[in-house]
């Protein structure tokens, strides 16, 4: 009897010593967490994407508060959400925010089938990433698109589909969110998030080929020749020269289009313009004019 009672005593006390040595740690090395931690991540959308630079959504709400704490959360945004989750995120810290202009995923590649011809056949795994590493791909240009859908397959929003005629991926506006997702999964950087512009209308070099004008010409019918008439033509300075390849910068572009119009090779897009009208038409409007 005696040892019985010995032994619920020893672990008695065995217990006891345990349970106020967990508390002692618990209150010793416990983590706080700002409970706005939490009401921030309920707003944000829960898509984990990536896109505003963090691993996930909890790593976005964190960065907001600890930024609500040192005075400012601009340079901060959730491209799901947009203005709207980010008003709300901003509302919710008493914060500010600056608006920022909304983005949209653009490719800049305009090497169709019809454009850039195959001139060889890849056995290998179909992936761009395992295709780029083997080397130029199935045309002659080692710059463009490689058209095995990896950006396709990155997109968790359905934007982004291949088109079989063109061969060539397509971005849905309506879609795109701006995750960003598509340019990290492009082994080429083929894909840019450029500002959507004033009713989705935008200017931009639709080639990412280096190489000088008549090998790049050689590789792709519309390819970027280097020839510096858009540079030369651009009344704003937003077009840039840089190894044989122009280059907008959306932020100075006020969408005059005078670049498309000199462009020899049609390598400059215009996206979401008015048809431009038949000849006739604009010499009967002059004419009703005088």
């Amino acid at each position: 009897m005696d040892f019985i009672l010995i032994a619920v005593i020893v672990l008695g006390s065995i217990g006891l010593i345990a349970a106020i040595v967990l508390f002692v740690c618990s209150k010793k090395f416990a983590v706080f967490e700002d409970p706005r931690i939490a009401q921030v991540n309920e707003v944000l959308p829960g898509a984990n994407c990536g896109g505003c630079g963090f691993a996930g959504c909890g790593g976005m709400a964190d960065a907001l508060v600890k930024g609500a704490d040192n005075g400012s959360i601009d340079g901060l945004n959730c491209p799901v959400g947009g203005a709207d989750v980010m008003g709300k995120v901003a509302d919710l810290l008493g914060m500010a925010i600056a608006n920022g202009e909304p983005k949209v995923a653009v490719v800049r590649c305009n090497g169709t089938c019809e454009n850039r011809p195959k001139i060889a056949e890849y056995a290998g795994l179909r992936t761009c990433a395992a295709m780029n590493a083997c080397g130029a791909g199935e045309t002659a240009c080692g710059f463009g698109c490689l058209g095995c859908g990896d950006c396709v397959a990155a997109c968790q929003f359905d934007a982004i589909h291949l088109n079989p005629e063109t061969g060539l991926p397509e971005v849905d506006e309506d879609k795109c969110t701006a995750c960003g997702a598509c340019t990290k999964a492009c082994p080429r950087g083929i894909i840019e998030l450029r500002k959507k512009g004033i009713k989705g209308r935008r200017v931009f070099v639709s080639c990412v080929n280096k190489d000088k004008g008549a090998v790049a010409m050689k590789a792709c019918k519309a390819a970027c020749i280097g020839c510096g008439k858009c540079e030369k033509e651009c009344p704003f300075g937003a077009i840039t020269m840089a190894n044989n390849l122009a280059y907008i910068d959306y932020n100075k572009c006020r969408l005059c289009r005078k670049c498309v119009a000199v462009c020899p090779k049609q390598a400059i897009h215009a996206v979401n313009f008015p048809a431009p009208k038949p000849v006739e038409t604009v010499k009967e409007e002059k004419e009703a004019q005088a």
